[in-house]
C-alpha cells in the first residue's frame, strides 16, 4: 500500500485547506503538513469545510518548510512538486514510489524556485483549458487520487 504525505506550503484560503482535510480523509492520505503561513486547525472556516475530517487525518503544522523537508527526507520519502515546470512529467505517466510526498504551492505563484530545486521532480496535471492552473485543492486531490489507486 503506497503511503503519501501532502504538504500545502503558503496556501492562504482556509476554505481549501478545510477541502485538503477531506480529500486527504476519503483517500486515505498518511499526513497533511501544513507550512510558512498556512493556516491550521481549530480554526472554523477549515472545520466548515472539512466537516470534521480536520479530526480524522494526521497533520502537522510547521512554519519552517526545511524542517519538514528535512524530516521527510531522513525518512526516505521523496518530495514532488505538483507543479507545472519545462521538465515536469505528465500525472498519467508518472510512475509514484511506495512512500511519496507531494509538495502544493500557494494559489497565485506556485512554488518557489528555491523549494522546486529541493524537490525530486515535478508533477503536473495536463489541462485543455485557457487557464494554465487549476485550484490547489481540486488539483492535490486528482493527483492524491492518480498516486494512490495504483
Amino acid at each position: 500500500m503506497r503511503e503519501l504525505h501532502l504538504i500545502a506550503h503558503d496556501i492562504r484560503s482556509r476554505e481549501n485547506i478545510g477541502s485538503l482535510f477531506r480529500t486527504a480523509d476519503s483517500l486515505g492520505v498518511g499526513k497533511l503538513w501544513l507550512t510558512g503561513y498556512t493556516p491550521a486547525p481549530p480554526d472554523e472556516k477549515i472545520s466548515k469545510v472539512a466537516l470534521g475530517a480536520e479530526r480524522a487525518v494526521a497533520f502537522e503544522h510547521s512554519i519552517d518548510i526545511m524542517e519538514v523537508f528535512e524530516r521527510l527526507q531522513k525518512e526516505g520519502i521523496p518530495i514532488y512538486a505538483l507543479e507545472i515546470t519545462k521538465d515536469a512529467i505528465d500525472l498519467v505517466d508518472f510512475i509514484a514510489p511506495d512512500r511519496i510526498a507531494l509538495l502544493l504551492g500557494t494559489e497565485t505563484t506556485g512554488i518557489p524556485p528555491s523549494l522546486l530545486m529541493r524537490c525530486q521532480g515535478s508533477i503536473k496535471i495536463s489541462q485543455r483549458g485557457i487557464k494554465e492552473s487549476m485550484n490547489v485543492a481540486v488539483a492535490a486531490g486528482i493527483a492524491s487520487w492518480a498516486i494512490l489507486r495504483a
